[in-house]
């Protein structure tokens, strides 16, 4: 009898969401409980490299980035009408994208270099993988998917080449440039997903689609979010970056428009992408505030945008992609609307204390954000893992 370890369940392998979807949010639960349970938000191995720079990046490039490659891998396929990503090519995202998570666990700077590599080749297959349908079909369509996929591993190795070169202002700033490019990628996926998602809440029988999205609001914040990398990158002492972080957050407050569809708003999946989009607009607005001098934190800012908007964007594709990819309706188990409230309690938990609201929490709200960013991802992952591990119901719609 063999002793190596049992195989993955082949429906794991069948779709990317299946197996893409549980790493990410193995990684969101456990890694951010380690931090501040056991290291207390130090890193054991982490010397040069800023401790806070090892949690973005793990925030980003980990959880994040393996979510994005969860929902391209498996959108892409339906949009350009192609052959989904199965099998060994998962294996391969996964396999790439592990060895930088081991790293970043226990901040390893001395394998920064290394691991770098893993993870620029895991982005670069990536957008290779989401490439090849567009050629296949001689496509633009969906091109902008695959511009700001090559521009996301383009900052992965230009973060990992200032670390080894121990210029950490630079990667910080790179981070940042990070964080807002995944922005961009929430403005143009809930720009498709939500189209889908208002329809299906005003019609729930998907006979008719009475909802149409306002052209302009389409591409606006994307736009001036890629301005404002522009700027935070070529211009960062002036106050260009500023002023355009407060354009991108208007226009994510002017998405907000999208959402008066009545009563239909109040279900659960409407909101998390409703509040993905206020979120974005009042990370902006602070981090616009703080670079004119008001007497507010740029990094608060920040964690209303990593853990606010991105963090329910997130919540908000697994559950969505995970009701309609594995043939289910779209209407939410309770675990679902616990995972959204519990993301949503973590972004407030660790970002109103500083803005003077519940300041007894001031550095208790570390670890309690992690506990609840934590208890989102793990009670998201108890409901629908099943889900993932057993057929699809009914075919998906490609919609």
């Amino acid at each position: 009898m063999s002793s190596r370890n049992p195989p993955l369940p082949p429906i794991l392998l069948d779709e990317g969401f299946r197996l893409l979807f549980p790493a990410a949010a193995i990684h969101g639960a456990l890694w951010p409980l380690i931090w501040t349970m056991l290291y207390g938000l130090d890193l054991p191995l982490a010397h040069a490299i800023p401790v806070s720079q090892w949690h973005a990046h793990e925030m980003i490039f980990g959880t994040y980035g393996m979510a994005l490659a969860g929902f391209l891998t498996t959108t892409m396929p339906e949009w350009t009408d192609t052959p989904r990503r199965r099998d060994r090519d998962l294996l391969w995202l996964l396999g790439l994208w592990l060895p930088g998570r081991i790293a970043g666990l226990f901040g390893a700077d001395l394998l920064a270099g290394l691991t770098g590599v893993t993870d620029a080749a895991f982005l670069l297959l990536l957008t290779w993988f989401i490439s090849k349908p567009l050629l296949d079909r001689r496509s633009t369509k969906h091109l902008s998917f695959a511009i700001w996929c090559g521009l996301f591993a383009g900052l992965e190795i230009a973060i990992r080449l200032a670390w080894v070169t121990g210029a950490h202002q630079l990667s910080g700033r790179l981070l940042e440039a990070a964080l807002a490019v995944f922005l961009v990628f929430l403005s143009l996926s809930v720009a498709r997903i939500n189209v889908v998602v208002i329809n299906l809440a005003l019609d729930p029988s998907g006979e008719t689609t009475p909802y149409r999205p306002h052209p302009g609001r389409q591409n606006l914040a994307a736009g001036l979010v890629a301005l404002y990398v522009a700027a935070l990158l070529v211009l960062p002492n002036s106050l260009a970056s500023a002023f355009l972080a407060l354009a991108a957050g208007a226009a994510f407050f002017d998405r907000l428009a999208e959402w008066f569809i009545g009563r239909a708003v109040l279900k659960a999946e409407v909101l998390g992408l409703a509040g993905a989009n206020l979120m974005a607009g009042l990370g902006f607005l602070v981090v616009g505030l703080a670079g004119l001098g008001a007497p507010v934190a740029a990094h608060t800012g920040l964690h209303l945008l990593s853990m606010g908007s991105l963090g329910l964007a997130v919540i908000s594709v697994f559950i969505i992609a995970g009701l309609r990819h594995t043939g289910r309706d779209l209407v939410l188990p309770r675990q679902g609307h616990w995972a959204l409230a519990l993301m949503l309690l973590a972004a407030l938990v660790r970002t109103l204390p500083e803005l003077g609201i519940g300041e007894r929490l001031l550095g208790l709200h570390y670890a309690l954000a992690a506990l609840l960013w934590a208890a989102a991802f793990g009670v998201w992952l108890h409901a629908f893992l099943p889900y993932f591990k057993a057929p699809a119901l009914v075919s998906p719609s490609t919609d």
